[in-house]
């Protein structure tokens, strides 16, 4: 087996520890939206408190990147194996 088809093998074992990651992550997006909105409305609630916790929410949307590539590697996950069974299927009808 091909380095290829066996990191995709390993990966697929691993796809519920990806989602709940996913999950963390978006969680994590909650706190951020509501120090986004309070910035966009200057309203000065949760922004501008400290700089560090500043620093903080705004670091979050650098987590994103992770997700976005998880989910894209899920996606593929699923694309590959979902024509793997069209493929089986279609060889076992001829």
């Amino acid at each position: 087996m091909n380095p290829w088809n066996k990191f995709w093998n390993w990966y697929e074992n691993k796809i519920l520890g990806s989602i709940i990651i996913i999950a963390i992550i978006q969680f994590i997006q909650v706190p951020h939206m509501v120090w986004n909105a309070d910035i966009m409305l200057e309203a000065g609630i949760v922004s501008r408190i400290h700089p560090v916790l500043d620093w903080f929410l705004y670091g979050v949307d650098l987590i994103e990147i992770i997700s976005i590539v998880n989910v894209g590697m899920i996606m593929f996950s699923l694309i590959k194996k979902r024509r793997a069974g069209k493929k089986q299927v279609s060889a076992d009808m001829t």
